[in-house]
């Protein structure tokens, strides 16, 4: 059921369905995910500036009991089934208790602030102790030349960057590397094959074609995914 909210809001506007239609990419994100970090059935999962929810819903199609936050309501057109709340990050706390939620998950979010030391605070304060957090962001040094081509774009994360601010912040066991948004390269098998041939698109490959094929435009938008832990008291 669409929402009765019309704001032209910055998910509505820029991902509206005509110029960014929905894919089965967030579906087989989240499943690679849930089963890399080992994901459990029924976890309480918080997917931070959620956008129109697409991975909330992949979440909870994977078992998950899926919680969303941002500041648009665009969530409550494609997935229902999240407890939503309303919340701009910059100013306000995220509306739920300490150590409430088993994994906190953001993609494309935390370079959208101008202090994202915030950010991670307020996602260690509602994980649990032992609770997981998964950031995925643009890697600036792949990025840098069409970084601001998106206007809300305010920091930009490289591997010791986005892993310090972690630590800084009291996550544990922070993991950080280059992820390609390609399914084909998380394959267990094809990524013998998949990964080189991106790393040769991403270079040989006029960026011309990164318009025509998402290929060619994922080989060379790298990005960076990390994960920790907040420590056991």
């Amino acid at each position: 059921m669409k929402s009765k909210r019309n704001d032209r809001d910055y998910v509505r506007v820029i991902y509206n369905d005509q110029t960014r239609p929905l894919t089965e990419y967030p579906e087989k994100l989240t499943s690679y995910l849930w089963t890399r970090y080992n994901l459990n059935k029924g976890c309480r999962l918080l997917d931070i500036g959620c956008g129109r929810g697409e991975f909330t819903k992949g979440f909870i199609n994977a078992g998950a009991e899926g919680y969303a936050v941002d500041q648009s309501y665009a969530i409550l057109d494609y997935c229902a089934d999240a407890f939503f709340k309303e919340v701009n990050l910059e100013t306000d706390q995220i509306p739920y208790e300490d150590n409430f939620f088993d994994v906190v998950y953001s993609k494309s979010v935390i370079e959208h602030f101008y202090y994202p030391e915030k950010f991670f605070a307020e996602a260690f304060r509602v994980l649990k102790p032992g609770g997981l957090i998964i950031t995925l962001c643009p890697a600036w040094e792949f990025n840098y030349k069409i970084y601001f081509e998106d206007y809300s774009h305010r920091t930009p994360f490289m591997l010791q960057s986005l892993r310090d601010i972690q630590v800084i912040n009291g996550f544990d066991d922070v993991e950080v590397e280059f992820f390609r948004q390609l399914p084909s390269t998380w394959d267990p098998f094809l990524k013998y094959l998949a990964v080189p041939l991106s790393k040769i698109t991403q270079i040989l490959i006029p960026k011309f074609f990164k318009n025509k094929y998402k290929w060619v435009r994922f080989s060379k938008e790298i990005m960076l995914l990390s994960s920790s832990i907040k420590p056991k008291i």
